[in-house]
């Protein structure tokens, strides 16, 4: 019998169509016993010898892993990011990899702006204080006094972005695959952005070029006091020298959806002023059963392609 692999933390497989279609077409489904990010041991142990197509969460999808699963065809990411998968080695190893970029961006954009909001109203910490017993009565910022700079304008940024203006927040961006800006939005240079930027929030992948794109040196240049949003991806932030400049008083504020070792357990865990969420972006009930069924459907149509599965 054919295994197929979901290794996302949660995954409603009873009531998503394709995969149940699949089941009945005798395919045997196995799930993550863990229930969170699973290292790279886990995934080939999990995905063993005999399976032929995976939902794949953020695990590292390396070629140690494919040089183990010797049937897998197929890899359907349920998420947009693909940089835990090593793309060059499954194409050598002639595995399908697809993914559900369209999907989570909503969900994404909705929870930065969330962060946003809660940042300048300072909302985390004053919950906190009021369960202490205190009343404080802390002064926030309005983000229509903000000037807002979007790092990647793909669909997750240029969301934010229209969500910012909506605000009557200035709005800058920059990207440098993108050479004309969404109305009202002016593309600058990474140094002006930081420079000028009174929130800066991450929308952009991770690979080599962009870890730690904001470290203790970039920090340093920013306006005193500015707020940091990551909803991408962890490894675009130097963590350590968040929660330094953050306990210095150069930044007033970061909120964090993503973290370059996740369950996430460093130092920012003591800085009052950071907001820390467990990776829900795209944890939104409607972006994630689109995305779960999209997967499933993406994974269908691969399996058919390679040979595994009959159309129709």
């Amino acid at each position: 019998m054919n295994k197929l692999v979901i290794s996302t933390s949660s995954f409603d497989v009873d009531n998503n169509p394709h995969i149940q279609h699949l089941q009945n077409e005798g395919m045997h489904i196995a799930g993550n016993p863990y229930k969170r990010k699973l290292t790279e041991d886990e995934t080939i142990e999990l995905l063993g010898t005999e399976t032929v197509g995976m939902i794949a969460g953020i695990e590292p999808l390396t070629e140690r892993v494919f040089a183990s699963a010797k049937k897998l065809k197929v890899i359907s990411r349920c998420g947009s990011g693909l940089d835990s998968v090593d793309l060059a080695a499954a194409k050598r190893y002639g595995i399908a990899v697809l993914n559900t970029p369209e999907a989570p961006a909503q969900a994404v954009a909705e929870l930065t702006m969330g962060l946003i909001l809660a940042a300048l109203r300072r909302i985390c910490q004053i919950d906190r204080q009021l369960r202490a017993g205190e009343w404080p009565r802390t002064q926030g910022q309005l983000l229509a006094a903000q000037s807002v700079g979007i790092i990647g304008l793909g669909r997750v940024g240029r969301r934010v972005a229209r969500l910012c203006q909506a605000f009557d927040a200035k709005v800058m961006a920059h990207d440098s695959y993108v050479s004309q800006s969404p109305q009202g939005i002016e593309l600058v240079p990474l140094e002006k952005l930081l420079a000028e930027s009174d929130i800066v929030s991450l929308h952009l992948t991770y690979d080599a070029d962009t870890h730690h794109l904001l470290n203790g040196e970039t920090f340093a240049r920013m306006k005193p006091g500015a707020v940091i949003i990551n909803t991408a991806r962890g490894g675009l932030i130097d963590e350590t020298a968040l929660a330094e400049a953050l306990t210095s008083g150069q930044l007033g504020a970061a909120a964090l959806d993503v973290f370059e070792q996740e369950p996430y357990h460093g130092p920012l865990i003591k800085c009052d002023n950071a907001i820390l969420t467990s990776h829900i972006g795209s944890l939104a009930r409607e972006s994630r059963l689109r995305m779960e069924i999209e997967a499933a459907e993406n994974l269908w149509q691969g399996l058919i392609k390679a040979g595994l599965m009959r159309d129709g």
